[in-house]
């Protein structure tokens, strides 16, 4: 006969990598990059560094020359990287939101002095009237300027309502975005999130639509950025959450191949996903797979042990609880691992409740059996 615990404290939240979060404020800088006889550079990265942030945003630079970043706005100092080498570089820009186009200068010539030089932009610069060029630089200028504001003003409000769960209110804004700015990848990550987020607040046709879009808003994130693995991970939680788990394992197998060592909390996302939507045996199979991948992963042994405690069963004749194997296993290891762990009290008194003791050893039950030499 089965045995059904009370609902313990086995709420596991998922923790999505490379989510995308929840900007107050930020901005996209965009623009190419040229060599001096202006023709694009084909690759490399754009490098802005803000010393009171402590971080550093890459960007790449396309085929085209082409390249596209979210910040917040402040004050960076900003390189150009080829092939491992700064080419460029240029101590103070201010990224607020204004294309920034950038023409190296020509490459010094063999045996002359290659001291940097600053970056300049190809951004027509201001003028005080008189020719008809002018003015036309000018307004055009001023019409990027005013598509940028909108752009950063949409998805600013598309957060915003993300953040609060008004889903409806959160897709108006991000669709704007993505009509203003279609290849900004921040804008395609928050859309599939809100179509997702609506999708679980509906039912029946109506979130079967909304999933369909999220997943085409993943399409083309994905599409903009292949190698992202947050963004597969992302993808096989909201196939999960519609009930596709086969497409969900393959999203998620994308991931594990684009990021190996982030296998174990990719599977133990999945698997939190599972066990809150009550589909046990995935979540099982997917904590599983979680500790293979990563043995010191601490919550994936709770998870895996606590939710096998679920799957116990009383023996007939002593009518004590039987769990299946590699639960008080996987219970003693998450306390050898974390013996004051936010779930160390939580798996004591599972393993009290099984009848045993706290034990800090763990051994795979589906470990193939060491062979004991013979005495001679």
């Amino acid at each position: 006969m089965s045995f059904r615990l009370k609902p313990f404290i086995l709420t596991a939240f998922a923790a999505l990598l490379y989510c995308v979060p929840a900007f107050s404020q930020v901005v996209f800088i965009q623009g190419t990059v040229k060599q001096a006889d202006g023709k694009p550079v084909v690759s490399g990265n754009v490098e802005f560094t803000n010393a009171d942030m402590a971080n550093k945003i890459v960007a790449k630079i396309d085929k085209k020359g082409h390249y596209v970043q979210s910040m917040k706005p402040a004050m960076y100092s900003v390189a150009v990287t080829i092939d491992g080498q700064v080419r460029w570089a240029q101590k103070q820009y201010s990224a607020d939101g204004q294309e920034f186009n950038i023409t190296l200068p020509a490459a010094p010539a063999a045996g002359a002095p290659g001291a940097p030089q600053q970056l300049t932009t190809e951004a027509p610069a201001p003028t005080k009237g008189g020719s008809k060029d002018d003015d036309k630089a000018a307004k055009e200028r001023e019409a990027q300027q005013a598509k940028q504001k909108a752009l950063n003003d949409a998805f600013a409000a598309g957060r915003a309502a993300v953040d609060g769960k008004q889903w409806d209110d959160a897709i108006t804004a991000l669709t704007k975005a993505s009509e203003l700015g279609p290849t900004q990848q921040a804008v395609w990550a928050s859309l599939a999130e809100a179509y997702a987020g609506k999708a679980k607040s509906v039912k029946g046709d109506d979130a079967k639509a909304a999933y369909d879009k999220s997943f085409a808003a993943y399409d083309k994130l994905i599409e903009l950025k292949p190698d992202d693995a947050g963004a597969y991970n992302n993808y096989a939680l909201t196939m999960a959450a519609d009930g596709k788990l086969d497409d969900a394992r393959t999203k998620l197998a994308k991931a594990i191949e684009l990021d190996p060592p982030g296998a174990g909390k990719y599977h133990y996302n999945l698997g939190a996903l599972l066990m809150n939507s009550g589909q046990t045996d995935g979540a099982i199979d997917e904590f599983k797979k979680a500790i293979d991948a990563d043995p010191n992963y601490a919550e994936a042994y709770f998870y895996y042990g606590s939710t096998l405690v679920g799957k116990a069963t009383t023996d007939p004749s002593t009518g004590k609880m039987v769990a299946p194997p590699g639960t008080l296993e996987a219970l003693n290891k998450y306390l050898a691992l974390k013996p004051d762990g936010p779930n160390a009290q939580p798996a004591k008194d599972l393993i009290t409740a099984l009848g045993s003791t706290v034990s800090v050893g763990y051994k795979d039950p589906n470990a193939p059996a060491k062979s004991t030499p013979k005495k001679k």
